[in-house]
């Protein structure tokens, strides 16, 4: 009799039917409390797909349930993380979606809270898209406690997966729409009985009648006080525990009191009732906030169109080369896939047979297909376009470019302008001052004329509430962000879409920035008695431990067989390494000068020398192509009225012949890294500078410079120091990308300008009664919607 596996670890089970699971509809066995209360914890936190596509059954847990197990416990499984968490440099970074945020002071009291805890080194929260940054060491802090914090104020977050985003939104939207719905039919059967109220004015209206109409008012609306406006009341409670005001404290006021005031005259009889405005303001509330939600949604959604680009299944070959389709999510590093033309390839890898052109425009924005042949990188979500290919797979998940990109959207996102930061802190003290204005409105009002001081007051509570002011600049950064990933433009760091704007002088590296970076050796001049293979093969193993384009013009040439020892790379120079017994130098004729004293002739072109302790080798001419784009972008930057120049490190006159050629006057060559930096500090005395670069030497340099970009291709490490990079190598992209920097100051400028006038205009009006609350509320939604909808012309953008 076969014995029955553990449905979670995979161990026998011994203890028949007593501990169970109910997974995708079915009863699945466990073999201990532990795997019931983990497994049960996963269905519970919504990860049924681990258990769809594991390729591997989960650790066994302890024979105990854990006391302080909790919804969250799954998500420390690593089986679990492994779809949403990416781990660097020994941290752990995750993008949470937050149910709940309705406002930037909600980002504020999360981060806030979550800040100050040991183990956490930063968060951001976007209110747009109501997700959080998270990176944290998991050594000191777990993700199940994170998850605990922000539930202990309030707020449900959970790992940021697609699917479970969309499953979320629309809950969320259904919800949303029952109550708005409930609000519109409680508000017209309000409004019905307000009327006949209001024929009181013109015709004697019996007590009785009068006293019947406002009891079914209030019994109207009492769901759309109750209910319907919850999220106000949420929002300002947790507000207001924070220590913190918010716009939805002053609009939880107005709704409340005036219910309650008049649900005491209904039931004294004496005074005045509000039920029709009550319900009236909050139906537009809610209508204006759909609006608003569905545009922020909008202007959210194309990171996730990124996700959406990967197929969800791969054509897997098998040891014996059979062909099978399985699930993307399954796919293992090593394993080889088919991807047949037109098909999109389902995972990073190498390709290895086959030779055909993709399109890579998911990534990069560029639609023409670029080659590949084997050997060259293939991406997750590009297309393959002309014959079918063998991909080896050599990354997955969260380690994927795609994956890459969109944590370095989302934190761009995240990014506050310095704008942003003090329209928060002016938030605040904004609902502050209406309060106050509000308590004085009432109580002059109540002096002179006390018949409508309630719903003047109701009116400035509602009419000045500064939902634009917050949305003005997240909606901008979100949709600008968008735009950028849409042309192949990541923003790393904060302040981007500041600098940009202001940035007066351009200095591009040559190699690898101006020209392709794919050199080749044109010529081999040899002088010794040493073969010319011998001495690519030397040149080679001194190259391979480089990462500077140099080095790849030498790869092919790499013989296995011949080992270097002692390897001293010395950045923008050349290296130095030993080989059996013997010392040998490779690098520029600068270097081979300073380290063996000798004198070698000025040449018209790139050249790196081989040499060893006692003799010069060889000479190996390199050759590099411009970049098509390059002289169009150098002129695109002169009618910006931006300086450009070259920093190289080359010594020869190829410096001199690229500048020509794409019409730069100012050339600075010969530059050791140091030097470089030295160049941008001086230029920085009197412009703002923005430099180029893609070697590993350029990471100094760009750190000081006032903007810093990568090229796409260049070393993770100058990647890593840039706050831009342009993912598809073309230099135009930079000009792009400035132009819409530019746009996004211009529309975060009118939505400020927008948000402050109309509060300002609003105000003296709303204050001297001429705003009747439902026409306030219409006022507040219809100047937040302008906001967004301004902000969302970023996306039609066409550059």
């Amino acid at each position: 009799m076969s014995q029955v596996a553990c449905f979670h670890c995979g161990e026998p089970v011994q203890t028949g039917s007593q501990f169970t699971t109910l997974i995708n509809d079915q009863l699945q066995p466990m073999c201990c409390p532990g795997c019931q209360a983990v497994s049960a914890a996963i269905i519970d936190a919504g990860l049924t797909n681990y258990y769809k596509y594991r390729t591997e059954p989960g650790s066994k847990q302890t024979a105990l349930v854990p006391d302080e197990l909790t919804t969250y416990s799954a998500f420390d499984l690593k089986e679990v993380q492994q779809d949403f968490v990416h781990t660097s440099d020994a941290t752990c970074n995750v993008s949470l979606t937050i149910d709940g945020i309705t406002c930037a002071a909600c980002a504020w009291l999360i981060e806030h809270k979550l800040k100050t805890v040991p183990g956490i080194n930063s968060i951001s929260v976007n209110t747009t898209t109501e997700r959080a940054l998270v990176n944290w060491d998991p050594t000191i802090v777990k993700l199940s406690e994170i998850l605990t914090l922000i539930s202990q104020i309030g707020y449900q977050a959970a790992p940021y997966q697609v699917d479970d985003e969309e499953i979320q939104s629309k809950s969320n939207s259904r919800k949303f729409l029952l109550r708005l719905g409930l609000a519109g039919f409680a508000t017209m059967q309000v409004i019905m009985f307000a009327l006949a109220l209001y024929s009181d004015y013109f015709t004697d209206l019996d007590i009785e009648y009068r006293d019947y109409f406002r009891w079914v008012s209030m019994i109207f609306a009492a769901p759309v006080v109750f209910y319907s406006a919850q999220p106000f009341y949420f929002s300002a409670l947790r507000s207001m525990l924070s220590g913190r005001l918010n716009m939805d404290v002053s609009v939880s006021i107005a709704i409340c009191g005036a219910y309650i005031a008049s649900c005491i005259a209904t039931v004294s009889g004496q005074g005045e009732v509000y039920f029709e405005s009550v319900s009236m303001f909050t139906f537009f509330l809610l209508l204006g906030r759909f609006f608003e939600q569905n545009a922020r949604q909008k202007a959210s959604v194309s990171s996730n169109n990124l996700h959406k680009l990967i197929p969800l299944t791969a054509n897997l070959i098998d040891a014996q080369g059979q062909h099978s389709e399985v699930p993307a999510k399954r796919l293992k590093i090593g394993d080889l896939i088919l991807v047949k033309p037109g098909e999109v390839i389902a995972a990073d890898g190498e390709l290895v047979n086959g030779r055909s052109s993709i399109n890579e425009a998911m990534l990069t924005g560029e639609q023409m297909p670029v080659a590949k042949v084997a050997g060259s990188q293939v991406f997750a979500g590009t297309i393959n376009v002309d014959h079918p290919i063998e991909v080896k797979v050599t990354a997955i998940g969260q380690d994927q470019l795609v994956a890459e990109i969109i944590r370095l959207q989302e934190a761009a996102s995240n990014n506050k302008p310095k704008v942003a930061l003090y329209v928060d802190t002016i938030s605040n003290y904004f609902t502050w001052t209406i309060l106050i204005v509000a308590g004085l409105t009432y109580m002059v009002w109540k002096t002179y004329w006390p018949e409508d001081a309630f719903w003047v007051t109701l009116s400035v509570l509602v009419a000045t509430c500064p939902c634009a002011l917050a949305l003005a600049t997240p909606t901008a950064v979100t949709c600008a962000t968008g735009l950028f990933t849409r042309i192949g433009v990541v923003a790393k760091k904060p302040g981007v879409f500041e600098k940009l704007p202001k940035i007066e002088h351009v200095v591009f590296d040559k190699t690898g920035t101006l020209t392709c970076g794919s050199l080749t050796i044109a010529h081999i001049e040899l002088y010794s008695d040493l073969s010319e293979q011998r001495a690519l093969s030397i040149a080679a193993a001194l190259e391979s431990s480089s990462l500077h384009p140099i080095a790849r013009a030498f790869e092919k040439y790499r013989d296995n067989s011949i080992l270097t020892h002692k390897n001293r790379n010395l950045s923008g120079l050349g290296i130095k390494a030993n080989i059996d017994d013997g010392t040998f130098f490779i690098g520029s004729a600068r270097f081979i000068n300073a380290e063996l004293n000798i004198e070698l002739p000025t040449i018209g072109h790139q050249a790196v020398y081989l040499a060893n302790q006692a003799n010069l080798i060889a000479r190996f001419d390199l050759v590099d192509e411009i970049r098509p784009d390059a002289a169009a972008t150098v002129n695109q930057l002169k009618a910006m009225h931006c300086d450009v120049s070259i920093a190289s490190g080359d010594s020869s006159s190829h410096v001199d012949e690229v500048a020509a050629s794409i019409s730069i006057n100012s050339v600075y060559k010969s530059l050791k890294p140091s030097e470089k930096l030295a160049l941008i500090e001086s230029l920085q005395k009197r412009q703002a500078v923005a430099m180029f670069g893609d070697g590993i030497n350029d990471a100094p340099v760009l750190a000081g410079a006032n903007l810093s970009i990568a090229m796409g291709s260049g070393a993770a490490v100058t990647k890593n120091s840039a706050d831009l990079i342009l993912l598809g190598d073309q230099l135009s992209r930079f000009v792009d990308a400035v132009k819409i920097a530019k746009l996004t100051g211009k529309v975060i400028r009118q939505n400020l300008l927008w948000a402050l006038g109309y509060n300002f205009f609003i105000i003296p009006l709303a204050v001297t009664g001429h705003v009747v609350p439902y026409i306030a509320a219409i006022g507040m939604s219809a100047s937040s919607l302008i906001v967004v909808a301004n902000s969302l012309r970023l996306l039609k953008v066409r550059v």
